[in-house]
């Protein structure tokens, strides 16, 4: 399905969010920074970053720029399709050198132990069949000390806004991204439905806290649309 949407997946995510995404991302960067120095509880300044279902990068490319390219970045996902986008992308902006991309399965990733100073992932988490398999992997290959961020869809609870939002969310955007994507497997329908299924808020956020990570917060972000969850991987874990 990713493979089928690739050529179309950019142009979608921007005009389907108003390019509220770029924003989205930025915001994620800001509040969970690239450490750049070794100081502070984590120690392993300059380790590099963890972009999960990485598509064609936009998050990856985000934490490149928040870290004026002094920290390696890799995006790991399992669609071939978009992450040859990504490269192109990246060389593009000549950012290949500082941002790598390799097909990996989020269930069981190719990292060792502690790896990573943080591990993200944006809008990816619900397409992981096993989201705990993902979440234990996410924290596996994380420093102690370091964070994993989860930017993800939620559903806004506002009545007027929750209520015009899920009109166009479930009955709108669909009819345009397949109009766009001619997408053979409904890839539009699939993306509100997968949404409305999935966890948000307090209930993610305590799935978290159950795979070991501390700290945990979340911040929604527009009304609600989508929501960020930080959380930190203790020298325990």
């Amino acid at each position: 399905m990713f493979n089928n949407i690739a050529p179309s997946y950019d142009f979608l995510n921007h005009l389907l969010s108003c390019n509220i995404d770029h924003y989205w991302r930025w915001q994620t960067t800001r509040m969970v920074p690239p450490m750049l120095a070794a100081t502070g509880p984590l120690a392993g300044s300059g380790r590099p970053i963890l972009d999960l279902c990485t598509g064609t990068g936009d998050l990856a490319i985000a934490y490149d720029r928040a870290a004026e390219g002094r920290v390696p970045i890799v995006g790991a996902d399992f669609c071939h399709e978009m992450l040859v986008r990504a490269v192109d992308k990246v060389r593009r902006q000549k950012a290949h050198d500082r941002i790598r991309f390799l097909e990996a399965d989020a269930q069981k990733l190719p990292f060792p132990n502690d790896m990573f100073q943080i591990t993200t992932v944006a809008f990816g988490l619900r397409n992981v069949t096993d989201t705990d398999r993902g979440i234990a992997e996410m924290v596996r290959v994380t420093q102690p000390g370091g964070k994993v961020a989860i930017l993800e869809f939620s559903q806004p609870r506002g009545w007027l806004f929750g209520t015009l939002y899920r009109f166009y969310f479930q009955y709108i955007l669909p009819r345009i991204g397949q109009m766009i994507s001619r997408s053979k497997d409904n890839a539009y329908r699939y993306l509100p439905e997968s949404v409305m299924q999935f966890p948000d808020g307090e209930e993610l956020a305590e799935r978290l806290r159950g795979h070991g990570l501390a700290d945990v917060e979340w911040h929604p972000m527009t009304f609600g649309i989508a929501t960020l969850y930080v959380g930190m991987k203790p020298a325990c874990v």
